[in-house]
């Protein structure tokens, strides 16, 4: 019933639970989830009075109810899980019994890896346990307040395969348009709708109005019900209280313009209260507005996106190990570090998309396809194509893969579809179909004849011709000189009757003649203008990459020639070919932990300890700092070349005769109340790249202690981060307990729920909104 009623009936999501409780005397630092159990019936109050002012959802108070945020809660998770699915369903039976009850899972409270030490597995297997305890008592699942688009992948999976639920999908973006780990609104969309979910949207964040162009973002893209959540604007201090002083009629105002947009779902998050939803509920009209979204083909990987709209996308060749003896016996020997490099050349050298292939006889294949793409996708912001002829290894390296793959391959057997099209489907891929059966057929229309039968068993899965790319197959000129003809014909059939895009691997076309690049070269500019849309080629080939940037031009899809003057003003670097050529500057850039602390004792031999810090390592760093503020890497490659930098320094500080090289040190902790300290963990990770000794207190600190640190430690600033808006009141009591002993260093502030006017406030010396802007304040202070 309620799938059937998403996207036509405009449904009422409740607000804020943490608001109602503050109300009620949650006191800062308290844990919500226990109120379940110590305090059912003011949960069902603040459920019941949501239900009464119309909301057709409510969500239980699990918001934290995982094994690892309520260890010192005094119950086990369980109880409180279950105990809060049943107040609600107390509430529901009160008001209105056809109301849904969602059950609310928000971030666990850890990084996934490689951010973090949580796995995949772990993520997925923690969530997992709180679907099984109460599937049958609730209507559906909500994951929401998403920071990492890993840990929504890890939460859909475990709701899909362990119930089956309705489950909606909300992150909260910051004013950036992306997530705390990189994520932007096309992303989210093409990955999370291609998981299968049945709601997706953003919730937390912003106000209404500050969430105008992500939510816009978000509707042009979803082909699925929206859901909208913001805070009631933006939060300010009262009286050592966080507020949002946005009335219900405004919200409600700001809100209907999207309800005639095309949202599905509406609600509220932080600030909001049930006179809010009965504003929204009094405003909303009775049915969705209908939205007219173009579908387009996409891949992506965490933090970027690759749509095909006409321009031709390049497919990187080199990580496939046919012909390649030197990658051959690097797979054979576990040395990964080659592809990593392979990797990192090709993103330089313009790739759009990386082929990876792992294929060698005497290697397990599914085992050593996850090791290549989690240490890729460390490193390489591009998104990735799983190339293998083994089912198992392409369902394994789907699961772990970190956004929406582009997967090769398909044929026109039946057997290989249905071994492949249910991974497709399940894991929302872009799936490569070779247009072959017990061989590759001459005539261009026996090709055509393959692709229309791929096209049509994957709409029996239920994938869209969106979600396939054909692939009419290069011959060898040397071998079958007139079929090439055939080859290109095919493309242009293909592209003119089925509207679908196109792949070819170019450099086929050579084998076996001299001057192979010349025929390559020839064969891709009349491949393009057949139709061809994502050429597998090697991108360190400058030539066949100027042959595609001066088609664009010529086709009119590079603009004013924008791209093509950027590229083609300068001569390529020719890059490293190994990993020992890599210069240390380069390591840090591209966050190559495991290699580094080598690099680090061979340049030291000719180098002094304080010119590799002054003249490679800060520089270097700083150039991601500079690279990070200018949205061209994002948390996940800060963090990378943070830690590879810590690497760096720990050999060089070794070479010191004092520790006077050390800046610092720095004093840092989350405030009493607040158990969250993702964000200040970050930040310790940066700025002990740089060299400061950070004296990390930890979370939930309480006054006594931080002041008690303080004169112990004689730190030369000191950090206080909070991200709940409870636990504002506790950073100011902090920051007042240090200046009333005697404290004169420095005192800076942040978390997601900080402003500038809030540091002012609450009486900070300084406010950053982020590690690097940390840096640069401790940098201009210290």
């Amino acid at each position: 019933m309620l799938r059937e009623r998403l996207g036509k009936d405009l449904l009422i999501f409740d607000g804020a639970m943490g608001t109602q409780l503050q109300n009620a005397g949650l006191k800062a630092g308290e844990i919500p989830e226990v109120y379940n159990i110590e305090h059912p019936d003011i949960i069902i109050d603040i459920h019941t009075r949501y239900l009464k002012a119309g909301a057709d959802f409510i969500t239980t108070n699990t918001f934290g109810c995982n094994p690892l945020k309520m260890a010192d809660s005094g119950y086990c998770y369980c109880d409180l899980l279950k105990a809060g699915v049943q107040n609600a369903k107390i509430a529901r039976d009160q008001v209105n019994p056809d109301a849904y009850i969602v059950l609310d899972i928000g971030p666990i409270g850890q990084l996934l890896e490689p951010l973090g030490t949580l796995t995949f597995d772990e993520a997925y297997e923690m969530i997992a346990s709180q679907i099984v305890m109460v599937k049958d008592d609730v209507d559906a699942v909500l994951l929401e307040t998403m920071t990492d688009l890993y840990e929504v992948k890890a939460g859909i999976l475990a709701v899909k395969e362990n119930s089956d639920l309705p489950v909606f999908v909300t992150m909260t973006f910051e004013q950036n348009k992306r997530t705390l780990t990189g994520t932007d609104p096309l992303t989210f969309v093409n990955v999370v709708e291609g998981l299968g979910v049945d709601a997706l949207g953003v919730n937390c964040s912003l106000g209404p109005h500050e969430l105008k162009p992500i939510i816009e973002e978000i509707l042009e893209y979803s082909h699925i019900p929206v859901i909208i959540q913001p805070n009631a604007g933006l939060p300010c201090l009262h009286d050592g209280e966080t507020c949002y002083h946005m009335s219900s009629d405004d919200y409600a105002q700001e809100m209907i313009s999207y309800m005639h947009s095309g949202v599905s779902v509406v609600g509220g998050c932080c600030g909001t209260t049930p006179e809010f939803i009965a504003k929204l509920k009094a405003v909303a009209p009775l049915h969705v507005s209908k939205r007219d979204v173009q579908r387009y083909t996409c891949v992506s990987s965490q933090n970027q996106t690759v749509v095909f709209r006409g321009q031709v996308v390049v497919c990187g060749e080199r990580l496939n190990p046919t012909g390649k003896k030197k990658l051959k016996a690097a797979l054979k020997e576990g040395r990964y570090d080659e592809c990593v490099v392979e990797g990192i050349k090709q993103q330089q050298a313009r790739a759009d998309v990386l082929d990876v292939n792992v294929g060698l006889p005497g290697i397990d294949e599914p085992e050593t396809m996850v090791k290549v793409i989690k240490l890729l996708q460390e490193v390489i912001q591009l998104p990735l194509q799983i190339d293998s002829s083994s089912p198992v290894a392409i369902e394994k390296a789907c699961r772990y893969y970190n956004g929406k793959p582009l997967i090769n391959s398909v044929n026109g057997k039946d057997e290989v579809m249905d071994a492949i099209f249910p991974i497709v489907k399940k894991y929302g891929g872009v799936v490569i179909g070779l247009t072959l059966e017990d061989g590759i057929p001459l005539l261009a229309e026996e090709r055509l004849a393959i692709a229309k039968k791929i096209i049509h068993k994957a709409s029996l899965y239920g994938i869209p011709k969106e979600d396939i790319i054909i692939d009419c197959l290069t011959l060898t000129a040397s071998a079958q000189q007139k079929e090439v003809q055939e080859t290109l014909k095919a493309l242009t059939l293909v592209k003119q009757e089925l509207g679908v895009h196109t792949v070819l691997g170019v450099s086929n076309v050579s084998f076996g003649l001299p001057n192979r690049p010349l025929l390559n070269r020839t064969f891709l500019t009349l491949a393009m203008q057949a139709g061809l849309d994502l050429p597998i080629i090697n991108p360190l080939d400058q030539e066949l990459m100027g042959t595609i940037d001066a088609y664009n031009v010529l086709y009119n899809y590079d603009q004013d020639s924008t791209h093509y003057i950027s590229n083609q003003s300068h001569t390529a670097t020719i890059k490293p070919t190994t990993i020992s050529s890599f210069s240390l500057q380069d390591m840090i850039l591209h966050g190559l932990k495991d290699e580094v602390q080598e690099k680090t004792k061979e340049v030291l031999q000719t180098h002094e300890a304080m010119e590799v810090i002054n003249e490679i390592i800060i520089p270097a760093l700083n150039q991601v700092g500079q690279d990070y503020e200018n949205n061209k890497i994002f948390l996940p490659q800060l963090i990378q070349s943070a830690e590879t930098t810590k690497k760096a320094f720990e050999v060089v500080k070794s070479t010191f005769q004092v520790d006077s090289q050390v800046k610092g040190p720095v004093m840092m902790c989350t405030v009493e109340g607040d158990i969250h300290d993702i964000g200040k963990n970050i930040v310790k990770v940066v700025l002990e790249s740089y060299g400061y000794q950070v004296i990390d207190l930890g979370k939930d600190v309480k006054v006594e202690k931080v002041v008690e640190s303080y004169h112990q430690y004689q730190p030369k600033i000191i950090g206080l981060s909070a991200l709940m808006t409870t636990t504002v009141v506790n950073m100011q009591k902090t920051i007042q307990a240090l200046r009333q002993s005697g404290c004169l260093c420095p005192i800076w502030v942040g978390g997601a729920v900080l402003t500038q006017d809030i540091a002012d406030e609450i009486g900070a010396d300084y406010y950053s909104e982020d590690a690097m802007a940390s840096v640069t304040l401790l940098n201009q202070l210290l």
